[in-house]
């Protein structure tokens, strides 16, 4: 499937411009002429794998843009930039951007940049998963909520990836039990029950995520 692609830019010529010869490499193409059309769009949709970003425009600026989305999203941005000043590039990489495109560039260029960064992304994604705000590292065996990492004893964080893998599905607390303690059916169910409030308590969000569901168990679901 197509790696879809949001390019954002109030420059009409520059847009169409990025756009066709992505599009020509294969890519969905979407396009935003604002910043304020791009969260629209970006909220929207929900598999944009880049966005490419122009830093000043109007109706919020780039930075703004790149601020909101990275509250709830680890898409790749790649910021177009007419600047070139050091301190503005570290301020993007501690927003979060990906990688730098300084105006004018060669398609060619920005298409090598397009692709590094998608690929360093796939490679991540074999690492992690991510359900809504939430994001699993498998690899170092930790939860980020809104890229913040919590503090999760290590049945708790194995207690939450088979709720967040469950996604959606009402568990019993004896399927829980087995599948997170190993235990068998019939044994003390209260374990259960006092990791889920602890869960609760640490993600901050009550029934909003872990939801009870009366004489059985539990169900994780983004809402």
């Amino acid at each position: 499937m197509p790696k879809k692609i949001l390019v954002v830019d109030d420059e009409t010529r520059m847009r169409k411009l990025v756009s066709d010869f992505l599009k020509k490499e294969g890519y969905t193409i979407l396009e935003a002429e604002n910043g304020r059309q791009a969260l629209e769009v970006f909220s929207a949709e929900k598999d944009i794998d880049l966005i490419i970003l122009d830093v000043m425009m109007p109706e919020y600026d780039g930075w703004a843009v790149c601020r909101e989305i990275r509250k709830t999203s680890n898409a790749s941005i790649i910021m177009l930039t007419a600047r070139g000043e050091e301190s503005d590039e570290l301020f993007g990489f501690e927003l979060g951007v990906d990688e730098y495109v300084k105006k004018p560039f060669s398609p060619r260029v920005l298409m090598a940049r397009v692709n590094a960064v998608l690929n360093r992304k796939s490679n991540e994604v074999s690492k992690t998963r991510q359900f809504g705000a939430l994001c699993a590292d498998r690899e170092g065996h930790y939860f980020t909520l809104n890229n913040e990492r919590l503090d999760l004893a290590p049945k708790e964080y194995e207690l939450l990836l088979y709720l967040v893998e469950n996604n959606g599905n009402a568990l019993s607390r004896d399927q829980i039990l087995e599948s997170v303690w190993d235990y068998e059916y019939g044994m003390e169910t209260r374990t259960v029950d006092t990791h889920i409030r602890k869960l609760r308590r640490k993600l901050g969000c009550g029934e909003k995520y872990i939801q009870t569901v009366r004489n059985y168990g539990y169900r994780f679901e983004i809402p």
